[in-house]
């Protein structure tokens, strides 16, 4: 089958990672549908050229939806992604995070999908590591109900590989950044930090700013992606990280530095129950699919701002 003739669906597509990836497929040439309830994507970002449809996956009638689309391939990036919310309310974060994915998968079958892609996470998974860098054989112990139902996704697809032959690849996130990344709701400090320094609003650093973090850029992400969309022989779970461990105090110097601003952060109390470290090694997946080095955080803050720059004008 040649990349023309292929169509994949995209959920979560009007969101940061999922319209980038909507975008990635198209330039190869695939037929591209994206699904997005707008909770908290933005219909501004989903290409013209997509085919867009607005439905909630929590609502089994858009099953009949992706019956209709008949996919080839489902890249599945939806999904409840506040850790706060998962532990306010543990069952509604089910619901979206497993509950509908367990549609999509019933459906992915029923379909005969060519390859199911799922957007996990590595740092709310693995928790506070027992070595670093994590890869793929560290324990799993989540710290948050959000870690616990993307684990579990991970335990359902290979059920479906195993009893319904669905091929699958779950590809573990660290944190991910860069152009058209939310500052609403529990967004990424670097997209918070980035918008707070252009405004000239002072900035804070939760507890002592020596908490650390894989912080990986989006470009990098999308490439991943289209890696296991294009390689029949990946399957499993492959973490997506730089192997790079960043303190927050590390981060704001780098992007203080970038944007050429001089003033200290302010230091807040820390957040409870708050995960002290995380970094991903992700060399598994760029030595099976030839995926190329990471960026840089320099270059990766670099393209950041100039969006957010961009965006402001």
């Amino acid at each position: 089958m040649t990349a023309a003739t292929r169509h994949v669906l995209v959920t979560g597509g009007a969101g940061f990672i999922g319209s980038q990836l909507a975008e990635a497929y198209l330039e190869r040439g695939w037929r591209v549908s994206v699904i997005d309830d707008l909770e908290t994507g933005d219909r501004g970002n989903v290409d013209p050229r997509v085919e867009f449809h607005e439905a909630d996956l929590r609502d089994p009638a858009t099953m009949d939806l992706v019956r209709k689309l008949r996919p080839h391939v489902i890249n599945h990036q939806a999904a409840q992604v506040d850790v706060r919310v998962s532990v306010a309310d543990p069952a509604a974060d089910a619901e979206t995070n497993v509950v509908a994915t367990l549609r999509l998968l019933h459906a992915a079958v029923e379909l005969h999908v060519q390859k199911f892609l799922f957007a996990s996470s590595g740092g709310a998974i693995y928790g506070d590591p027992v070595s670093v860098p994590q890869d793929e054989t560290h324990p799993t112990r989540p710290m948050s109900p959000y870690g616990c139902a993307k684990l579990a996704v991970e335990h359902y697809l290979e059920c479906f590989r195993v009893v319904h032959a669905l091929p699958y690849v779950a590809l573990r996130y660290a944190n991910v950044y860069g152009p058209r990344q939310s500052t609403r709701g529990e967004a990424g400090v670097v997209a918070l930090f980035t918008d707070r320094m252009l405004r000239g609003d002072e900035v804070t650093i939760h507890g002592t700013g020596e908490q650390t973090r894989d912080f990986v850029f989006v470009g990098d992400v999308v490439a991943a992606n289209m890696a296991a969309s294009h390689q029949d022989e990946l399957t499993g779970a492959f973490n997506v990280g730089t192997g790079v461990e960043t303190s927050v105090n590390q981060l704001h110097a780098t992007l203080a530095n970038v944007l050429g601003d001089p003033r200290p952060p302010f230091h807040g109390p820390p957040k409870p129950g708050e995960q002290l470290r995380s970094v991903l090694d992700g060399t598994r997946l760029r030595r099976a699919a030839a995926v190329g080095e990471p960026v840089t955080l320099r270059e990766g803050l670099r393209q950041t701002v100039e969006w957010f720059r961009a965006k402001g004008r």
